[in-house]
């Protein structure tokens, strides 16, 4: 027993060793809130308190349920159910459906669920296209989750701000249909396991019996996420005992859109008032800087209930001062964040241990690029690659046949009008699936604007094939490398280094948020859950303007306001901002004139002063290029786009300092191409 009990902190110990009963333990992140359970479980096995096929331990996801089971083996409890609420469900109702419905037992849907929604949706004269019906079928699993009939939708949806994919009472429509369709199919989803398995329990006395008299301890993690079905089979399972352990954050719900809620956990000692409640507040995982800032994030947060308040104390030695940064554009954003990177991976931190996390899927594209360019090898997480999604390769396609047709006018006009009948709509649709898919192709007209800002004659044709070149290179084989992800898919992870990015107003807090207190306070715990996947590196950015050159009418996330030290001076000690660099408003080197043109910049000249380019070292360099390309096995514009070749052969830098002054020659590119160009333009090559 005292092998058990050893290493655990007072506060971990005092819920392990917490009597049998109800026991809410409010962990925050990083505090070892899954080493305090199951070794509350071997706890009260040892004990005698229960035997192990007597525990039902649920959670929210498959590889969460596997790392319990493993962790309670390695006690020597062998036997312990650790398993998602649905394939919980599922087991028991497979076992219980001869007494309980009779007959062959139903199948589960798989891919057959959005063959039924388009069923109903057509007869509900609603769109069939495929990210209209993941909406569609996304808002009824909301509404099975939170326990609403097709009748109740429309004041529910109403009451819950819902951002419906149709009128509501279009939905109901297709709700009321697709039940029925699935239900004369004999099928079900995966709420249904969770509705009948607790119509089972609560319809029949004997199946209720049986099931309690083999469970008696029963165990919750993740409770802040559990939606109001989950509840009501928790329910039916208890009885009227109160054997339960739930283990818990308030402070990193993120999953109200799907139905979950905090209050379960806030309510617990409500519902139970003899309930031990234990705070677990060490944090393990991160530095004291990092939690220091978790801390002031979250501690702006509003309708907090004084009693869920966890305020992280750090544990790890010191580490490095989260750093924030502005910059002018997002490719300039994405170019920092890749040297930083490469940087990291020189100094030995396996690229497994570093994440770029954002907020929303689109974003990933330009972070794709600049590791592309830097020969870094990355993984998205929880979505595909920026040129492997269905819409933006149906975008491709439809480029490519119009570029045949030589369209006129200005090149993101064009491509506008292209996508507008993919889904490229002036605002936003409603429903998660249609705005992901809108987000990308509005990502593909902004590339077009950052084309148009550094390549004379921009075109469609070069448009078409600028994203080749991008699609080839962010195309690698699939190698262990950076992770991409979004906030919602980092949920559960851990990096040494992690790069909050692209927090500008907008999309942290996400737009459709903005007016809804609890919309925008969801947002906020998604920062505070990407602080807190970091261990010692933490960076935080935004852009002010999307394409390299554009307007920068944007504002940094209202989220950072009261962190950056420049704002609030008692956070000194917890974050030290990046000094920005002042540099000198470029100027003509013919005429002297001010330069605002992207273009313009790069050359170092106004477009109408004459050109006094080197065509022979323009040769050489194109020459030089190529080969490097090839040796690389990347596109030539990884190594140099054609306008940086021009810019050099036009300057002849004779030095590093001369090279570095181009637009589009950094510290990477430099060190590595960067006495190859000027052995060229000193004619050594």
């Amino acid at each position: 027993m005292e092998r058990l009990l050893a290493g655990l902190d007072p506060e971990q110990r005092a819920a392990v060793e917490a009597p049998r009963g109800p026991v809410c333990v409010l962990a925050g992140a990083g505090t070892g809130k899954t080493r305090t359970i199951t070794h509350r479980i071997a706890y009260l096995v040892q004990r005698g308190h229960v035997a192990p096929g007597q525990v039902l331990a649920v959670t929210f996801t498959a590889r969460a349920a596997g790392e319990m089971r493993t962790r309670l083996r390695a006690l020597g409890v062998h036997g312990a159910q650790a398993r998602t609420f649905h394939a919980a469900a599922l087991r028991q109702l497979r076992y219980f459906w001869p007494r309980v419905v009779g007959g062959p037992q139903w199948e589960l849907i798989d891919r057959n669920k959005l063959r039924l929604v388009a069923q109903a949706a057509n007869r509900a004269g609603l769109s069939t296209e495929s990210d209209s019906l993941r909406d569609l079928a996304g808002e009824i699993e909301w509404a099975k989750a939170s326990l609403v009939t097709p009748d109740d939708y429309p004041v529910a949806a109403g009451k819950a701000h819902r951002d419906t994919p149709a009128p509501a009472e279009q939905v109901v429509q297709v709700y009321r249909t697709y039940e029925q369709l699935k239900n004369d199919a004999q099928l079900l989803d995966f709420d249904d396991l969770l509705l009948h398995t607790a119509a089972a329990l609560e319809e029949h006395g004997d199946v209720a019996e049986e099931f309690r008299d083999r469970y008696r301890c029963f165990v919750v993690d993740e409770y802040q996420d559990v939606t109001p079905l989950q509840q009501r089979v928790l329910d039916a399972w208890l009885g009227a005992r109160d054997d339960l352990t739930v283990v818990g954050d308030a402070n990193q719900t993120i999953y109200s859109f799907a139905g979950a809620s905090p209050m379960p956990l806030l309510n617990f000692n409500r519902r139970f008032p003899d309930a031990t409640v234990v705070r677990l507040e060490r944090d393990y995982r991160s530095t004291p800087q990092v939690v220091a800032l978790a801390n002031e994030v979250i501690k702006w947060a509003r309708g907090r209930p004084a009693g869920a308040r966890l305020r992280l104390i750090g544990q790890r030695p010191d580490g490095p001062a989260p750093k924030f940064t502005e910059f002018d554009d997002e490719p300039a954003e994405a170019a920092a964040v890749a040297r930083r990177v490469k940087a990291l991976l020189d100094e030995g931190v396996a690229a497994s241990e570093i994440a770029v996390l954002y907020r929303v899927n689109a974003q990933s594209e330009v972070f794709e690029q600049a590791l592309a360019e830097l020969g870094i090898p990355y993984q998205v997480r929880g979505g595909e690659r920026f040129f492997q999604r269905a819409e933006v390769r149906q975008a491709m396609v439809a480029l490519r046949q119009a570029s045949a047709q030589e369209p006129s006018g200005e090149l993101p006009k064009v491509v506008r009008e292209v996508l507008a009948p993919i889904g490229l709509t002036d605002d936003p649709p409603a429903g998660g699936a249609a705005r992901e898919k809108w987000e990308s192709l509005l990502a593909l007209v902004e590339l077009a604007e950052e084309l148009v800002a550094t390549v004379d004659g921009a075109d469609l044709p070069k448009f078409v094939t600028e994203l080749e070149m991008r699609a080839e290179a962010q195309h690698p084989p699939t190698v262990e490398g950076v992770t991409l992800a979004s906030l919602h898919a980092a949920k559960g992870l851990e990096w040494d280094a992690v790069f909050l990015v692209g927090l500008v107003e907008g999309t942290l807090p996400i737009l459709h948020a903005d007016g809804d207190e609890a919309a925008v306070e969801e947002e906020r715990r998604l920062l505070y859950v990407g602080v807190t996947r970091a261990r010692e590196h933490l960076w935080l950015s935004w852009a002010l303007a999307r394409a390299a050159g554009g307007r920068r009418f944007r504002r940094r996330s209202r989220f950072l306001y009261g962190l950056i030290p420049e704002d609030h001076p008692a956070s000194r000690t917890v974050a030290k901002r990046e000094p920005l660099q002042k540099r000198p408003k470029p100027q003509c080197r013919v005429c002297g004139a001010q330069l605002v043109d992207a273009q313009a910049v790069k050359l170092s000249r106004c477009g109408t002063c004459p050109s006094d380019l080197d065509e022979e070292l323009l040769g050489r360099l194109r020459a030089w290029r190529a080969g490097r390309a090839k040796e690389l096995k990347v596109p030539a514009y990884v190594v140099f786009t054609d306008s940086t070749l021009v810019a050099i052969a036009e300057q002849r830098p004779e030095d590093i300092a001369g090279l570095v002054a181009i637009a589009g020659i950094g510290a990477a590119k430099l060190d590595r191409y960067g006495a190859d160009v000027l052995a060229l333009v000193q004619g050594k090559r």
